[in-house]
């Protein structure tokens, strides 16, 4: 990481310390509140979630003691004590799901937020199996969203999961890739079937779900959530040594992980992005990216010429 980044999450972190002393401070010597997070409707409910939330791969996916999870329940709780609720995670993740799941059981927050997890098995018998498994790491007896992960045997799971949500026990529905050439696959079984979520990696240097998948997600009615947003740490590297250009304050960004969020957040079909997020400085950061300025068209544009030249 850079050292400009590694000031801009520091002032964060600083931002993100006060913002916890003032809630100390009693209601009536409160001048402000922070401004809310950013929304956006869930087009088969109405429902509405905040436009970032967290992913768990990788972060969650190799603790093994209580000590270990103990800075990531301080972040779940964190996260929902600031209006954050989207929780994205699968079975393919190591540990993640029962760390979620205990966590957000020690901390009785799980009517605050909204799970999100997956089935990637095949054949309807593991895929059940595998169903009933996350319900107990996550600790919960309904879960929000249920989605095929990387389209493993679509046809099948999805069979079984909207027997599920029939019975009341999945909220939501959908599929899942984080992997370009699985895009046509993608667009013919959101084409073919009515869904509530897809969920597809998108970046600032990564904008092939803009061209077909994200507007078929929006005249399909399914809500689209977006993983892998810094481009798989290639973003980063991208910027190494470089300062925010000047303009980014017109869309109130004070980090890259900021300019990179808000630039996904921005599009209209997407509903929610799902970073990686395991430490305070982090969340804090991410966070911004759902309050304040986000670009419009012409910004987009900037945007993506900026790190085109990259």
């Amino acid at each position: 990481m850079t050292d400009g980044l590694l000031v801009n999450r520091r002032r964060v972190l600083e931002i993100g310390i006060a913002a916890s002393a003032m809630a100390l401070v009693p209601p009536s010597r409160l001048v402000a509140e922070p401004p809310p997070l950013v929304e956006r409707k869930i087009p088969s409910s109405g429902e509405s979630v905040p436009v970032i939330g967290i992913g768990t791969a990788r972060r969650y996916a190799a603790i093994t003691t209580d000590a270990e999870r103990a800075p990531l329940t301080a972040v779940l709780r964190r996260f929902a004590e600031l209006g954050g609720e989207v929780i994205d995670t699968a079975p393919s993740y190591g540990t993640a799901e029962a760390v979620v799941g205990d966590s957000v059981a020690e901390l009785g927050i799980r009517d605050a937020l909204f799970l999100a997890t997956k089935v990637g098995a095949s054949g309807q018998t593991a895929g059940r199996e595998q169903i009933e498994q996350s319900f107990r790491r996550l600790r919960t007896r309904v879960m929000d969203l249920i989605a095929v992960h990387n389209l493993r045997d679509t046809d099948t799971q999805l069979r079984t999961l909207r027997e599920l949500k029939h019975a009341g026990r999945t909220r939501y529905v959908g599929i899942t890739t984080s992997f370009a050439r699985q895009y046509a696959e993608l667009e013919q079984t959101m084409r073919r079937e009515r869904l509530d979520f897809i969920q597809v990696d998108y970046a600032l240097d990564h904008r092939e779900a803009s061209a077909r998948i994200l507007p078929l997600a929006a005249d399909r009615g399914t809500a689209a959530m977006i993983n892998l947003p810094f481009g798989r740490g290639r973003l980063f590297k991208a910027v190494q040594g470089r300062e925010l250009p000047p303009w980014a304050a017109e869309i109130d960004c004070v980090s890259w992980a900021q300019f990179f969020l808000k630039y996904v957040v921005s599009h209209a079909a997407v509903t929610c992005c799902i970073p990686g997020t395991s430490k305070m400085e982090h969340l804090f950061d991410n966070l911004g990216a759902a309050r304040g300025r986000l670009p419009g068209a012409s910004m987009r544009r900037r945007m993506e010429a900026f790190i085109d030249t990259l």
